[in-house]
């Protein structure tokens, strides 16, 4: 417990979701969890804890044909636990056994969600699991109407259950079989609609959906709730339209797929028969995500609404303000490295996976690789076809995609800044 305590609460976050894909992986191994006459090998069974931990939704091999109710259940709980968060879940588990939450576990709720006090933590974390009930207890109802027309009641319940924790938790993964993801339900409105309310509302963030039920009003709401309420709103509009006038798809499905696209992972429609222009509009929304605090992944609506209007303000010489408040320097800071490492990631991504998978397009490898960076779960189709290699790089991609690429960057940090200065000089830009 002392060397615990010794640990910066960045690091455990991180220990802490590699042993839960670790622990996922020796159970999808077990003999329990796959269905007879299939098998699973260990890159298999990492790429698919991998991706559920960090719910993204991309699959080397089928969940519903290759794994028993065990196994899918064991799917289930990893996706739950990432969307949620180690540090929620394990909280969760101290305020079930009645036991007081230290200042060890509140300071790494802090640092998993983001939040700059340690007030009011214990609250925000029994909100997040009632909220979590709530809207997947719904999602579970609103599914079965549809999935009982098709299955048995039990089997109904079963694949209900297990699409409501993927949808809420913005993890593309099904249990419907074959490879087919939602595609026979691409004209359901019911189910269409029912999906993308869960993947807006746990792609949205806790602390907005608490603001919202709480002060029902936009004029009451703090900055951070508008701008994720305004740009995400902005996205889905703008990506439905463009979809729409650039596939052969519904004004239905250019919606899905927006939602979907910022880091859910379903699929109404084959992907392979997109245009490079509907792959590039798709890789973009991947690549912006959710929002902080969220069940998503990507660089985050709020960084890509700062960078707007960072750039917007030193375009025309004015400070950088949104909705009558003035966002700080070291918050435009924080969203150009968060978007720089990004890049870094997604481009070193998709030039390796050029050198392993020389058979497929660039755009192909970009958009399998903004995916699993994005813990979007969207796939033209390869990655089953991928080499073990491949399928490794793109595992981390999601774990660094999950975590953060700050939060991967500021682990190796060891020693506090010095405060001595150098003096200034300047450096010509432009």
């Amino acid at each position: 417990m002392g060397l615990i305590n010794k640990i910066k609460p960045g690091r455990i976050i991180v220990l802490g979701f590699l042993l839960v894909i670790l622990l996922g992986t020796m159970l999808l191994m077990l003999p329990i969890s796959i269905n007879d006459g299939a098998s699973v090998s260990l890159i298999d069974a990492l790429f698919t804890s991998t991706s559920a931990v960090c719910v993204t939704g991309l699959i080397a091999i089928d969940t519903a044909d290759t794994f028993t109710v065990f196994g899918r259940t064991v799917v289930a709980m990893l996706i739950q636990i990432g969307g949620l968060g180690v540090t929620s879940v394990g909280v969760g588990f101290i305020l079930l056994m009645r036991k007081k939450v230290g200042i060890k576990e509140r300071t790494l709720i802090k640092e998993s969600m983001n939040l700059d006090s340690l007030k009011g933590l214990v609250k925000l974390v029994k909100s997040v699991l009632l909220l979590t009930l709530i809207f997947e207890s719904i999602g579970v109802i609103l599914s079965y109407i549809v999935f009982s027309k098709d299955y048995s009641p039990l089997d109904a319940l079963g694949i209900s259950m297990f699409h409501s924790i993927a949808a809420f938790n913005n993890s593309g993964f099904d249990i419907l079989g074959n490879l087919q993801n939602l595609i026979p339900y691409q004209s359901n409105i019911l189910l269409n609609l029912t999906t993308c309310g869960l993947i807006i509302f746990g792609g949205l963030g806790f602390l907005v959906i608490k603001e919202i039920i709480e002060k029902r009003s936009f004029k009451k709401f703090s900055l951070h709730t508008k701008v994720v309420l305004i740009t995400t709103g902005i996205l889905l509009v703008v990506g439905t339209v463009v979809l729409k006038f650039t596939e052969d798809i519904t004004w239905l499905g250019a919606f899905f797929f927006s939602t979907s696209a910022r880091t859910a992972g379903f699929s109404t429609y084959p992907l392979s028969n997109f245009t490079n222009a509907g792959l590039f509009i798709l890789t973009i929304l991947m690549f912006i995500g959710a929002s902080p605090g969220s069940t998503g992944g990507g660089i985050k609506t709020t960084t890509i609404f700062t960078l707007y209007k960072s750039i917007y303000s030193t375009s025309t010489n004015r400070h950088c303000v949104a909705f009558k408040r003035r966002i700080p320097s070291n918050v435009i800071l924080k969203a150009f490295n968060i978007t720089l490492l990004a890049l870094f990631v997604v481009c070193m991504g998709t030039f390796i996976l050029s050198i392993l998978e020389p058979t497929y397009t660039f755009m192909q490898l970009l958009f399998e690789v903004t995916s699993a960076f994005g813990t979007v779960g969207l796939s033209t189709g390869i990655t089953p076809n991928l080499s073990d290699l491949s399928k490794v790089i793109i595992s981390l991609i999601m774990f660094i995609g999950r975590l953060g690429p700050m939060t991967i960057a500021t682990i190796w940090y060891f020693k506090e800044p010095s405060n001595a200065y150098y003096s200034e000089e300047a450096v010509i830009i432009g």
